[in-house]
């Protein structure tokens, strides 16, 4: 896969390398087969529609239920 690639949900690398979470500023894992970004530490998990990280707490899915 070159630099310039997607995952195959249409996110750059790159991009997923410099993203944190906006609650925490800690760092973030994907987990592709639910098309989501992890925040471990504040516990939520932010959706990726059409390969775009949503980035917005209000719109992040809780861990703990």
């Amino acid at each position: 896969m070159s630099d310039n690639e997607s995952t195959e949900d249409g996110v750059d690398p790159k991009l997923l390398e410099i993203l944190v979470c906006p609650l925490t500023k800690g760092p973030l894992r994907y987990d592709c087969e639910a098309q989501e970004l992890i925040s471990d530490q504040a516990r939520l998990a932010y959706p990726i529609r059409e390969g775009i990280p949503i980035m917005l707490v209000d719109e992040a899915r809780s861990l703990d239920d």
